[in-house]
């Protein structure tokens, strides 16, 4: 490759992406490729702290605007401090959620919009957009059963009432239909392996393309 490839992982929580990221990281080391993992919101000292802010169930009454500057924020410093120089060093980089967060939780979830979203976020990723992105297919309902099974505590985003999931739901819908070259819709009520085998089959396709 003549540089490095940006792969997101997106969907709703206990969609599986934890998983795959986990199966596609090894499978491109073993393809001889350099892999970095990342999270969002995070990844940086600065933008764990951003996290912490986000995410504390304490802070319940956060305006939608604020969370949205707050996850671009993160984002920005992500992108100018990790993404980016990884990417110029021919790195494969991972991130488990990205700018299609912003647009189906802020843009759809809480109503902002995605012009808004987008507005706020061209500043952030400073034109650092992902070479593919795995959309995690699992509904609203389905992702919050998931959620209660682990039997572990919420925090404050997934805490939110469910008509919230299913606006951020189908924000990702949404999203995938108009993005299709770059989004590719995955259903997840498979076993582990027979996800992966469809990201991998996608992966192939993009690393050949990336070698011409």
């Amino acid at each position: 490759m003549n540089k490095g490839i940006f792969i997101t992982f997106e969907g709703n929580d206990g969609s599986g992406k934890t998983t795959q990221i986990l199966l596609l990281s090894e499978y491109l080391r073993q393809k001889g490729l350099e892999v970095v993992t990342l999270r969002e919101p995070g990844g940086t000292a600065i933008g764990e702290k951003i996290r912490e802010i986000l995410l504390d169930n304490r802070n319940q009454g956060m305006y939608p605007v604020t969370e949205m500057l707050l996850y671009a924020a993160s984002r920005a410093q992500l992108v100018s401090s990790v993404i980016k120089p990884e990417l110029e060093k021919n790195r494969a980089v991972i991130c488990d959620r990205f700018l299609d967060s912003s647009l189906a939780y802020q843009g759809e979830g809480r109503g902002l919009g995605a012009e808004n979203v987008w507005a706020v976020n061209r500043l952030a990723v400073d034109g650092c957009l992902p070479d593919i992105t795995f959309f995690m297919d699992l509904d609203a309902d389905a992702s919050m059963a998931r959620l209660v099974a682990k039997g572990e505590g919420t925090d404050r985003i997934e805490s939110e009432e469910m008509d919230f999931h299913r606006r951020v739901y189908s924000g990702y819908i949404k999203l995938a239909r108009q993005y299709p070259d770059r989004i590719k819709r995955i259903d997840v009520n498979r076993n582990p392996q027979e996800v992966f085998a469809e990201i991998r089959g996608y992966m192939d396709k993009l690393l050949e393309k990336a070698k011409g």
